[in-house]
């Protein structure tokens, strides 16, 4: 009798079973990576733009710079044309502030001092004020000048009359209540008056840097 030759059954292939959980695992994954790229790409933006308004807000608005001061010296009164010792001598000036800052420069009281001669002939008192953003402020200044310092024979002579004077204006420029910078500022402005026409020529102003 013939062998009959044993079939052995084939081995049954290879499959795994996925759970619903294992089959989204890399989709959840695939999301997530994309939303922490879109926040930091966000983040990024946000904090470029913040960065750049930084910069231009410090190179405009919170740039504070010094104001301008320019004395002009107006007229010079006599009594009745002539010089004499026992006669108050009048100086009008206009002290103008000119503030080129975004905020308002509020500053105290100062001192004006006429000079003849490298003397003292004369000081004046300038109130305290403000001066608007981006705005000039004029004030009109009185000095009583001193006679007897004035070298008298100067103006009976008709000699011009080199005069010069300082002054010193002290304040703070606050800007949405978060930079405040105080500001002291001080100039000295030459001109000359005409014994013989009354009248006063230049007015020439220069800082004087702090120490």
């Amino acid at each position: 009798m013939a062998e009959t030759e044993q079939v052995k059954p084939l081995a049954p292939a290879a499959f795994q079973i996925r759970s619903d959980e294992e089959e989204t695992m890399p989709v959840q994954s695939n999301t997530r990576r994309r939303n922490c790229v879109n926040c930091c790409g966000c983040l990024a933006a946000i904090l470029s733009v913040l960065a750049v308004t930084f910069i231009v807000l410090a190179l405009t608005v919170f740039h504070v710079r010094d104001p301008v001061i320019r004395v002009f010296l107006q007229r010079l009164e006599l009594a009745n044309g002539t010089l004499p010792e026992e006669v108050n001598v009048t100086l009008l000036a206009d002290v103008s502030v000119r503030n080129p800052n975004a905020a308002a420069y509020r500053f105290k009281n100062s001192t004006t001092t006429i000079y003849y001669g490298g003397v003292v002939v004369g000081e004046a008192n300038t109130p305290p004020g403000m001066a608007k953003a981006r705005r000039t402020l004029h004030m009109n200044v009185t000095v009583d000048l001193i006679p007897a310092k004035l070298l008298i024979s100067d103006i009976r002579s008709d000699r011009a009359l080199n005069m010069s004077c300082s002054t010193i204006i002290s304040g703070k420029v606050r800007i949405l209540g978060i930079v405040k910078k105080y500001i002291a500022v001080r100039v000295n402005c030459t001109m000359t008056y005409s014994s013989a026409t009354r009248a006063i020529q230049g007015g020439n102003c220069k800082p004087i840097p702090s120490i």
